[in-house]
């Protein structure tokens, strides 16, 4: 506390050094005036390596650091934030794999060695510096010690997406120059066998699950590759880890290829070590000495989305990660959920869709007494949240009450029970279901980012909550709105330590994502409320440009639809260079559990619809191709009242068909994260779109 000489305060630092304990938090700056530290003198500790630019294309390359006074946090590297997690964590229980009905868990001091067991196995395979570990598989601990294992050993992890194709597979393997890859099964190695040839840089490959079936050069079993290290003398990797520097590349997340082409997006030491710290703490993740959080990993861990959530912040907190079966997608996941009772729970939109679906049928198949009370209390509950967020005010007496008898229950269906934070991510989520999750007093918070920008840069939290926001700016970072509209709309660009180093290879394509100042631009449309809350209103890449050059973006549109007419599933509206807007339509079906395409038999919510129409449906294919008249009027008296709202002529759907199968990731219609791949469904409905038009 300095005073200045009439004796007033004139400011004040708080300056944490843990150079063992935690060097996360090496500088903590709360002050004023200027007793700030700078920059410069937080730079002068530490040691990066040579940078002249904020953006590099090179695996090997090293870039300037968006470091401000806003974000004084000392830059570090992933072994640097680890070491900190095993001395402050060290026989807490960091991991949990299911085998034979019993969870088998390893304390942080064992996760930490086995990783260092796998960089030590990947160096003597010939991994080199700044070549990559391309991991294909679904999560586990051998995936977290195969990524943190690569970064140890100077090289850069990137996954690959389980439900890739042998030739998306080699695309990334290929790009990366990827030495070694890791793969779950034989199902995933024959699709490598398959590319083998032609991925020059590959020198083996590790199969973590299931028996080797077959005779492979250079294949090796998990527990094979776990023994190859052991004459790597530690200091060699020691000497590796000292070497590396916070502004250099650890990973690389490849884009879903929802535009086209994936591609690298490259990723520093300091974007994930700063992100991991920060955009946590904004969605009021505890450190494990306060309270130690528990989740169940099941999101492609490919994805930054998952990537971030479980594994890095696993390890920056001390939390429990929990990895969910294989099967989780198709059924499972709601028994692991059930199992562990999670203290926080993400999902992508179509997750929390899928749980939102299996309660109402729940409620469905209830008698009228049960069905009468849920009705009661999830009303409650929704009025209740809606008067709380616009107001502040207290929750009324009968709410708790409705809570304690009837939500409980509901929540430890889902598994939920214990459950403190829900998270949603990934892709943008329907006001339905958000409200839907209300009512049964959970509250979805939304994170809004990209891979480029180390996943979330606005985090929705306890603290920073409001219906249909994605919440603010995380702490640290910045954004603006660029070329705004006369409504407050414009581009959301970001700026911050999470900005990502450039694509791989790629300088034209980073040359148009980061504007001339370093900017990074997400190709989202928002606007944000005097109190800094974010709304994302479209994106600018799908917006459509009618033929009379009308500006119209799809997704509210297309929302309306969807909430008006509950049997359908997705809606994609079209009229891109077009005289009038059309709309592709599917219904709501229930998937094959283990092949996940979608069936020809309409869903319970469905089933439901039609019975109350006096249709006789049971199946898609009796509704299609106008067979069924009640439910096509049905669906005409939806566009009808969506068409009652719009705001011009230009904004009114015209003409639309119901398709004879609903969107799935097995079609192609949607990307891994279950967004929806406008320019695929494009050319594969392109006869459907041109009867529209003729």
């Amino acid at each position: 506390l300095s005073l200045n000489p009439s004796g007033e305060q004139k400011g004040f630092i708080v300056k944490l050094t843990y150079f063992k304990l935690d060097p996360v938090l090496l500088l903590f700056t709360c002050l004023t005036g200027e007793e700030k530290e700078s920059v410069e003198e937080v730079l002068s500790n530490v040691s990066l390596a040579p940078a002249q630019s904020l953006w590099t294309t090179e695996a090997s390359g090293s870039v300037k650091l968006r470091m401000d006074e806003d974000c004084l946090q000392e830059p570090i590297t992933v072994h640097q934030m680890f070491k900190a997690s095993v001395e402050k964590y060290n026989s807490l229980w960091a991991l949990a794999t299911r085998k034979k009905d019993k969870w088998e868990k390893i304390t942080f001091s064992e996760y930490y060695h086995r990783c260092r067991t796998a960089a030590r196995s990947f160096l003597k395979l010939g991994l080199e510096r700044f070549h990559s570990v391309a991991i294909l598989g679904f999560n586990s601990a051998e995936w977290f010690f195969s990524a943190v294992g690569t970064i140890f050993a100077g090289g850069v992890m990137t996954g690959i997406y389980a439900t890739n194709s042998p030739e998306a597979c080699h695309h990334v393997a290929s790009d990366s120059k990827a030495n070694i890859i890791v793969v779950e099964n034989q199902k995933q190695l024959d699709k490598i066998l398959q590319v083998v040839d032609r991925l020059p840089h590959l020198k083996a490959i590790v199969q973590y699950s299931g028996p080797l079936q077959k005779t492979v050069s250079n294949l090796y079993s998990w527990e094979e590759f776990m023994e190859l290290g052991q004459d790597i003398p530690e200091k060699d990797l020691d000497e590796i880890i000292r070497s590396q520097k916070a502004n250099q590349c650890c990973v690389l997340i490849y884009t879903s290829g929802t535009t086209g082409k994936p591609k690298g997006v490259m990723l520093s030491h300091d974007n994930i070590t700063w992100t991991a710290h920060h955009a946590s703490r904004a969605g009021d993740v505890q450190p494990a000495n306060s309270r130690q959080e528990s989740l169940v990993s099941y999101l492609p861990l490919s994805h930054i989305a998952a990537q971030i959530y479980d594994l890095w912040t696993g390890i920056q907190w001390g939390e429990l990660v929990y990895f969910a079966q294989p099967d989780a997608l198709k059924g499972t996941l709601i028994s692991t959920l059930k199992d562990v009772h999670p203290s926080s729970h993400m999902g992508v939109p179509r997750v929390w869709e899928k749980m939102m679906e299996k309660i109402k049928e729940g409620i469905a198949h209830s008698g009228y007494l049960k069905k009468k009370m849920v009705t009661w209390a999830m009303t409650l509950s929704l009025e209740a949240h809606q008067k709380g967020i616009n107001k502040g005010e207290e929750r009324p007496f009968l709410f708790s009450l409705a809570d304690s008898l009837v939500l409980e229950k509901l929540r430890a269906e889902l598994g939920l029970s214990e459950c403190l934070k829900f998270f949603s991510g990934a892709a943008p989520i329907g006001k339905e279901t958000v409200e839907f999750f209300l009512a049964l007093n959970i509250i979805l918070y939304e994170a809004y980012g990209m891979s480029e920008s180390t996943g979330p840069h606005f985090m929705s939290g306890p603290k920073a909550y409001r219906l249909a926001s994605c919440g603010k700016v995380v702490p640290g970072c910045k954004f603006k709105l660029a070329n705004e509209d006369g409504d407050g709309n414009g581009e959301v660009c970001f700026w911050g330590r999470n900005v990502f180093m450039g694509y791989l290879n790629l300088e034209d394509k980073t040359r148009e994502t980061l504007d001339k100042d370093g900017w990074l631009r997400s190709g989202d449309l928002g606007r944000a409320d005097k109190d800094g809350f974010l709304y994302i209103t479209g994106r600018m890449k799908e917006l459509i440009i009618t033929a009379g050059g009308e500006n119209i973006p799809p997704l509210p549109i297309e929302d309306a639809v969807k909430k008006e007419i509950p049997i359908i599933s997705n809606a994609m509206l079209i009229g891109d260079n077009r005289k009038f807007l059309s709309m592709l339509l599917t219904l709501k079906c229930s998937f094959n559990a283990e092949t996940m395409e979608p069936t020809d038999n309409l869903s319970l919510e469905a089933l439901e619809c039609c019975q109350q129409l006096g249709s006789q449906a049971k199946k898609v294919s009796d509704i299609t191709g106008e067979k069924d008249k009640e439910v096509y009027q049905f669906i005409q008296n939806g566009i009808d009242n969506v068409n009652s709202r719009a705001v011009s002529n230009a904004q009114r759907i015209q003409k639309w068909t119901v398709l004879p199968k609903d969107f799935s990731v097995s079609g192609g219609e949607l990307g891994p994260t279950m967004k929806l791949r406008r320019p695929v469904v494009l050319e594969l409905y392109r006869q459907e779109i041109e009867k529209f038009y003729m």
